[in-house]
């Protein structure tokens, strides 16, 4: 089917990136995270005048979103108007690759168009095996790969939807015929964050319960009978914010198990014994267990809607090293460093791009913090709680504080600890943000 260059959208929510706020900010990510290849893909499509495979387009009413293709239907919209380029040097990079096009400019293209989402996944399942130095298609790196399969649930190291449904039918939570739509289930419960949210982890190849297990059981029965009365279809829980906004649903019923649910051990789901149904106003288990332990800093849930920009680049590229490269226990030195130096970055870019002018030239990395911090005061931006909670970085407590970071690293026998660590992160990780945002 040939669709209007004009009509097809760049994923926003493309594999290789994760969610992203719009188009613009889809394509900016491809120009700035895959510049040589798209710099030779643009050239390819110019010396061949067309681009050899389709798009895989989803079409859904009039939208017709691109799900693979994306570099290919990127470089053709800058070819057709290179004004619309984020930047001078693209935009000229552009505008001299389209002086050069011989003949008429395609205003249409032949795309492959499947309305169904799965047969979609299936198809990018079975793609992406070589870059050809970016002029074929690019082969997913390691984070695109893990936003895939958090994504769809795909490639797990065990079914979780085929083992919630034996044991909900070993229970009698559902009847034995009762058909649980699997791979929404699995998609649903397709990362840690969404699994621990209903009780349940997944370790050494196997389920484990985390919560109580009435608690468990009873939240899991609803979301089962929610996909199977299809209250609870594939395009709600389509995207990873679909998926927040159901279990944020369940939570505000009180269905999900809460921290006072807590295991004090975690127990194998599998070999469970099949208990009834839960009933109403059984006590929780009042143990608490303490949060299973992270490997890197930054929360897989942190900077949801964070682009790298121009003036943000260096920092994006050292925020996505920290989120999923390094790892405590492996790279603990440089975790310390890279997150000193990402602070230092998103101070800087605060006050560079609001134009903090209470700021001296030899202002030291603390005094820049709080002049950033009070100005986010001053502006709404922070609430007066979340600036008192802050004030403490400029101290020297051992928890939150500049020394701390400075210690780790320029004192020779200053070692990093993850837990400190992880707890100035979880503190400071929404400063961060709002500065990078800024």
């Amino acid at each position: 089917m040939n669709v209007a260059l004009d009509d097809l959208l760049i994923n926003k929510a493309n594999d290789r990136h994760g969610e992203l706020v719009d188009e613009s900010a889809a394509i900016e990510w491809l120009l700035t995270h895959r510049a040589d290849h798209m710099r030779n893909l643009a050239k390819d499509i110019v010396g061949e005048r067309k681009i050899y495979e389709p798009p895989l387009v989803h079409h859904n009413n009039d939208t017709f979103v691109v799900y693979d293709g994306n570099r290919r239907i990127t470089c053709l919209k800058l070819l057709n108007k290179p004004n619309h380029a984020p930047s001078e040097d693209w935009r000229e990079f552009f505008q001299g690759l389209r002086d050069q096009w011989q003949g008429e400019f395609p205003d249409k293209i032949a795309c492959r168009i499947e309305k169904d989402r799965d047969q979609i996944d299936e198809i990018l399942h079975r793609r992406h095996t070589g870059g050809q130095s970016g002029v074929g298609q690019s082969q997913w790196d390691a984070e695109a790969k893990s936003n895939f399969v958090r994504r769809t649930g795909k490639k797990t190291a065990v079914n979780v939807a085929e083992d919630i449904e034996n044991k909900l039918k070993e229970g009698g939570h559902i009847g034995q015929s009762a058909k649980v739509p699997r791979s929404n289930l699995n998609r649903l419960l397709s990362s840690e964050s969404f699994r621990n949210r209903v009780g349940i982890s997944i370790s050494k190849s196997h389920v484990e319960l985390t919560h109580d297990e009435n608690k468990v059981m009873a939240a899991l029965s609803r979301i089962v009978k929610d996909l199977i009365d299809k209250k609870i279809v594939l395009e709600d829980i389509w995207s990873n914010k679909g998926k927040k906004e159901y279990l944020d649903l369940l939570e505000t019923e009180d269905i999900l198990p809460t921290a006072e649910d807590s295991l004090t051990k975690n127990k194998n789901f599998k070999t469970l014994k099949p208990i009834a149904k839960s009933t109403e106003g059984i006590l929780p288990n009042n143990t608490f267990n303490k949060p299973k332990t992270r490997k890197t800093l930054i929360r897989l849930e942190d900077g949801d809607g964070l682009v790298s920009l121009s003036h943000t680049k260096r920092a994006i590229d050292i925020w996505n090293e920290l989120k999923f490269h390094l790892k405590f226990g492996e790279h603990d030195n440089a975790i310390a460093v890279l997150f000193r130096v990402l602070l230092e970055l998103a101070v800087g870019n605060y006050i560079d791009r609001q134009s903090v002018t209470t700021v001296n030239l030899g202002d030291k990395l603390a005094k820049k913090f709080m002049k950033a911090l009070n100005h986010m005061h001053s502006a709404d931006t922070i609430d007066k709680k979340y600036h008192d909670d802050l004030k403490k970085f400029e101290n020297a407590e051992p928890i939150l504080s500049a020394n701390t970071l400075n210690g780790y690293v320029h004192h020779k026998n200053f070692y990093p600890s993850d837990h400190h660590l992880k707890s100035m992160w979880d503190t400071l990780s929404d400063f961060i943000v709002i500065c990078l945002k800024a």
